[in-house]
Parts: structure tokens; C-alpha cells; sequence
């Protein structure tokens, strides 16, 4: 309990304030529209799931494979966003401690190695998505390859973004460098 007799509860950075949380939108583009469709088409099918199978006692057999899939493409084009924000988990502890002059050597290389890791996981989907090109879905008659080639162009276009990301950092000052990665880790 807190002084005025509201209930706080604790977190990471002392006490949690609902009023903290922010119906801040501004930082959704264009590109991000794909990924709330999917979310949106993948709730409507869970719950469609959920009523067939929990209320009517008759599940629809094809509601759980596409769900599955549409899972697989929320994760990997939700992915491009993260990229986009710079959301992914890193550690800043580095970035806190390291002299300030190390701090865009750091920030650059950073984002050449998940260019380089984006960029290789992207090519390695290649040989999955030509070995599936050819297997059907169970429920429906598309071919399965449609989800890893979705996969290599999503690995792809992060690698993209993080190469942009490292030239947005080498043409940065380490101070704003810093701001930005301080600014990150409160947002998230």
C-alpha cells in the first residue's frame, strides 16, 4: 500500500505507476501494418478455435494449423519491427560502462554482427523453403514452402534494417548514441 492507499505495485525500477503507461503511437509506420493484421486475423481464429472446440464441442480441424502458421508470421514480421525500433533484448550494460569513445565502435559493430546473424539465418531458410516448395498444408491445399519464403524475406529485411541502423549509428555522435540506448531501456 502506498501512502494514499492505492495499491503499487513493484517493478524492475521501484513502483509502477498506471498513469506511466503511454498511448503513444507515433512510432508506427507503414511498415508495421502487415503485423497488426496478422494479429488481428490470429485472434479472431483463436477465439473461433476456442468457441468451436470449448462451447460447441466440435473443433474446426484447420483453425489450429493456420494458427500455428499465422504464430510463425506474427514472429518473424513482428521481428522487422523490433529491428526497426531497436526493441530486441541487448545488453546495455556495455554501453553504461565502456569509455564514451568505445561507445559507437561498439554500437556499430553491434549491428553489423545481427546484420551478418539476420543475414545468414535468412540464407540458411533458403534450402528449407526449396524442400518444402512442393508439400501442401494439411488443411488447406497451399504449399508450405509460402511460410519459409516468408521467412528468408523477413531474415533479409532485418538484415537490411540493421545495416541501416549501423549507418544511422556511425554517422551518430556517442552521446546521442547513448540518449538513445538510455531512452530504449526506459521505453521498454
Amino acid at each position: 500500500m502506498s501512502a494514499d492507499g492505492n495499491r503499487a505495485e513493484s517493478g524492475p525500477t521501484g513502483t509502477f505507476d498506471a498513469d506511466e503507461v503511454s498511448a503513444d503511437i507515433s512510432d508506427i509506420r507503414w511498415i508495421d501494418a502487415p503485423v497488426l493484421i496478422i494479429f488481428w486475423v490470429l485472434l479472431a481464429i483463436v477465439l473461433l478455435q476456442f468457441f468451436t472446440r470449448y462451447v460447441l464441442n466440435d473443433s474446426l480441424g484447420w483453425t489450429e494449423e493456420i494458427a500455428r502458421y499465422l504464430l510463425i508470421f506474427l514472429t518473424f514480421i513482428g521481428s522487422i519491427t523490433c529491428v526497426r525500433q531497436g526493441a530486441h533484448i541487448f545488453l546495455e550494460f556495455f554501453y553504461r560502462y565502456v569509455p564514451l569513445v568505445m561507445v559507437k565502435p561498439l554500437a556499430v559493430a553491434v549491428e553489423l554482427v545481427n546484420a551478418t546473424f539476420f543475414g545468414a539465418a535468412g540464407y540458411l531458410c533458403i534450402d528449407l523453403a526449396i524442400e518444402t516448395a512442393h508439400q501442401n498444408m494439411v488443411s488447406i491445399q497451399l504449399p508450405k514452402g509460402i511460410i519459409y519464403w516468408t521467412v528468408v524475406v523477413c531474415c533479409f529485411a532485418m538484415s537490411l534494417i540493421s545495416v541501416q541502423r549501423a549507418v544511422r549509428r556511425f554517422r551518430a555522435s556517442s552521446e546521442s548514441i547513448v540518449d538513445d540506448i538510455s531512452h530504449a531501456s526506459v521505453q521498454g
